[in-house]
């Protein structure tokens, strides 16, 4: 027996002190990786390297993760606070950690062997996990004493860790409920995930349905005739999936890792209706002895050659051009909105494409209603794990019941009945009790309990205001839930009939225009008068949509063809006005962030009183992009918080920092990066789970008002005038002379660079906001009539990529 430390009474309060991740592999080192990002202590263990430093192996791991692109870290500079271990040596280490991850390959004796190392040294009160794609929990759990059998389940991350947000969570038939329930807490708050509780059956829920649908993809593609492009491009954005569609999917997951997961089917579900689809793809199996393993090796399904991207040709055992597309009648069918239509239409096309996404809807179908009660709770499950593990907008039973429960049962009967579909295996009877759909408003169906099970009651769910809707279910989804004070085209102003004011704005990707402007300056007077504080946030916030992605453009074109310059300048007066509102409202605004917040949404959450940004946040300034400067007060910002910062010093070193981000556009690739950058200050709040931003924005508002909240008194800014902009020009010359920027963006970088040193001044002389304020939008409406400019702004707007002129 591998025995631990007797088991002494559990804590309700669980706190993660230090985590232990075994294995400093692919995803051992990416889960240590996040556990950082989250300011959690991680030691990262692996064997004793043989040669060199004894800790070489993590060593080496930990240097790859600044490389790694998606980036493991959200600051890469952390890489160093991971603690590095060998179970030779270091073995004591895990008596003082809380949670402990093994990570190692997926070798059932290999990881019993290291659990007889490591079990007599984890602490009594602390919770074993593995992280296994599909192995059994309880075969691991063998040979553990009692007291670590009732600690120990699976938590399996998906990868990337940082990014993906799915994590399933497998007890034993001995973990004891409390465990999972802390682990579900620690996971959902703290590492911002999305759990969901699986059965211990083979590859759980996401892999087991996800596999199966990527070789029930593979099968059809074959029957149907179609090539791995033109199949990516149909099961990609166009259903609303991962823009890398199935076989480029593959190619990234490693096609090695794809066969390792099917064997495990093969291996363990010799009874299932669907075995025969359980079959190694011939092209897999030949890609794999071939050594083309997919992205890591250089082949799989694709090889780029050059700039060039080629796709495997099966007749020919060779790569072929690539870049097929559907065709045009199919991506009009998938364009259709409303989802019976849409269905109707691929079920009654006589089109291959048409017949082949047909085809993997109805397998996809067959296999969730099958095997629905043997691998997941409820469909509610299911559904979120392949949302969150695979990046599908919505899930397949949401996809049925969107369609037409009922007529999409028949058709799928009908297939069955004729041979058409994967397997034999009839639909089950509740199918046709009929229902509807298998969520509503009472919770989501589960077989096994014969009835609707509404959403776990956890108490860190009570953090989510609103949580991940689904189908069906009817819920409260932030865009009319609420008592609405005002709304318009372009906001809402409502609030949860508390003390909090809530701001959200309703433009496409959150634009601010004129509504938004004068909705920020409406929102501000209500909260002044009857509430304790405001909050910035968007009921999209959660499910990828953005903070504001800028000043709308688009509004102003209209006006800059009837008027000119002379038009925009009042619109663009009211912007820097209307941000000064919120910076000296006399009640807290809180700006709750999640992904882009470019231009004019940066300058936005600069003059809150504090920011709460979900860590996937990509914040900067990026008006030099459309040929102009920020002048929401973005540059004014720049020159006040240098000046704090410098404390009485020089200024020239902090100023350089904000100017070169604003100059070249950089972009924040995390929540941490922005506080790096300056975008974000060491007291604002990065949050892990987006569906917590308005609980913890509201909490934070109403801390800073209970504290006597006050607005800051309006600063005298020392500048660096003249003097400083001649150093500043300096670089910017040698830039320009060098060829890193064109004399346009020299143009914008000079006027970036007078803005934020204060003008034609004296060195040290001491000017207002609005001195800085007029200056921005001085330069700004000179760049609107700059033929260049006017380029940029039209390319943008046409393509939606930056112009470089």
């Amino acid at each position: 027996m591998f025995a631990a430390p007797a088991k002494e009474s559990c804590v309700s309060n669980f706190i993660v002190k230090k985590v232990a991740v075994l294995g400093a592999g692919v995803m051992g080192a990416q889960i240590a990786a996040h556990c950082i990002n989250a300011r959690v202590p991680v030691v990262l263990f692996d064997l004793p390297a043989k040669e060199g430093p004894k800790n070489g192996i993590v060593q080496r791991a930990i240097e790859n993760l600044k490389k790694l692109s998606p980036a493991p870290l959200g600051n890469k500079d952390d890489a160093a606070l991971i603690q590095v271990a060998n179970y030779e040596d270091d073995l004591a280490v895990l008596e003082g950690c809380d949670l402990i991850i093994e990570a190692i390959a997926e070798r059932m004796d290999w990881k019993h062997d290291l659990y007889k190392k490591v079990a007599p040294h984890i602490g009594p009160k602390a919770i074993f996990a593995s992280n296994t794609s599909g192995l059994s929990i309880n075969a691991l759990s063998e040979g553990f004493d009692a007291g670590l059998k009732a600690r120990f389940c699976g938590v399996h991350f998906f990868n990337p860790p940082r990014y993906m947000h799915l994590v399933e969570l497998i007890p034993t038939q001995s973990t004891e409920p409390h465990i999972l329930d802390q682990l579900e807490a620690f996971l959902t708050t703290t590492l911002g995930k999305g759990v969901v509780r699986a059965f211990d059956t083979p590859n759980f829920v996401a892999n087991r349905v996800g596999v199966f649908g990527i070789l029930a993809t593979i099968i059809e593609a074959e029957k149907y005739g179609l090539s791995v492009d033109v199949v990516d491009d149909l099961t990609g954005a166009k259903l609303g999936r991962a823009k890398s569609g199935t076989f480029r999917t593959a190619d990234v997951v490693g096609l090695d890792t794809m066969g390792h997961v099917i064997r495990t089917m093969q291996d363990n579900l010799k009874d299932d209706p669907f075995f025969s689809s359980y079959a190694t793809p011939p092209l897999l199996a030949k890609l794999v002895e071939q050594g083309a393993l997919g992205q890591k090796s250089g082949a799989g399904f694709y090889k780029k050659v050059g700039k060039d991207i080629l796709r495997i040709d099966p007749a020919k055992g060779d790569y072929v051009p690539g870049g097929a597309k559907a065709d045009d009648i199919i991506a009009r069918i998938l364009k259709e909105k409303d989802p019976v239509k849409r269905m109707k239409a691929l079920h009654d096309s006589t089109n291959p494409q048409g017949q082949f996404l047909w085809a993997i809807f109805r397998d996809a179908f067959h296999y969730i209603a099958v095997h629905l009660e043997s691998v997941a709770d409820n469909a509610r499950d299911l559904d979120f794990a392949m949302r969150w593990g695979f990046g599908w907008s919505v899930g397949p039973f949401e996809t049925w019941q969107a369609a037409g429960w009922k007529q999409i049962a028949q058709w799928v009967k009908e297939d069955i009945d004729a041979g058409k579909a994967l397997s034999t295996a009839p639909l089950p009877d509740w199918v046709f009790d009929g229902r509807d759909g298998v969520h509503s408003e009472k919770g989501s169906y589960s077989p096994s309990k014969k009835a609707d099970v509404a959403r776990s009651e956890l108490p860190v769910y009570q953090r989510q205001a609103f949580r991940a809707p689904l189908v069906g279910e009817g819920a409260a989804d932030g865009k009319s839930a609420g008592t609405t004070f005002f709304e318009d085209e372009s906001v809402r102003i409502w609030h949860q009939n508390d003390d909090v004011l809530i701001l959200s704005f309703k433009t496409k990707m959150h634009v601010i225009g004129q509504g938004v402007i004068d909705g920020m300056n409406k929102a501000v007077s209500e909260a002044e008068q009857n509430f304790k504080g405001l909050v910035i946030w968007h009921p999209d916030a959660a499910e990828g949509g953005a903070f504001s992605a800028g000043a709308d453009l688009q509004s102003m074109l209209p006006l800059f063809m009837s008027g000119g310059v002379k038009a925009i300048e009042p619109v663009v007066h009211q912007l820097q006005q209307a941000h000064q509102r919120l910076k000296y409202a006399s009640v807290p605004v809180i700006a709750a962030v999640a992904g882009l917040a470019l231009g004019g949404g940066c300058e936005l959450l600069l003059h809150t009183a504090k920011r709460v940004v979900s860590i996937e946040s990509y914040i900067g300034l990026v008006e030099v992009g459309v040929g102009l400067i920020p002048a929401g007060g973005g540059l004014k910002e720049a020159a006040v918080r240098a000046a704090r910062e410098a404390k009485g010093n020089d200024i020239l070193p902090f100023l350089k920092e904000y100017m070169l981000a604003a100059a070249t556009a950089n972009v924040s690739k995390s929540a941490l990066e922005a506080r790096k950058l300056g975008y974000l200050r060491e007291d604002d709040v990065i949050v892990f789970n987006p569906y917590e931003l308005l609980h913890v924005a509201k909490v934070e508002a109403r801390a800073l008002f209970d504290a006597g909240y006050r607005p800051q008194l309006p600063p005298q800014v020392p500048v660096i005038g003249r003097n400083g902009l001649a150093t500043i020009m300096a670089q910017l010359v040698n830039m320009r002379d060098g060829g890193f920027i064109s004399a346009h963006d020299f143009k914008l970088g000079k006027m970036i660079a007078e803005t934020v040193s204060g003008g034609e001044v004296e060195e040290g002389s001491i000017v207002n906001e609005q001195w800085l304020l007029d200056i921005e939008r001085k330069f700004f409406m000179e760049l609107l009539n700059h033929p260049k400019t006017q380029e940029r702004i039209m390319g943008m707007m046409q393509t939606g990529k930056p112009v470089r002129n």
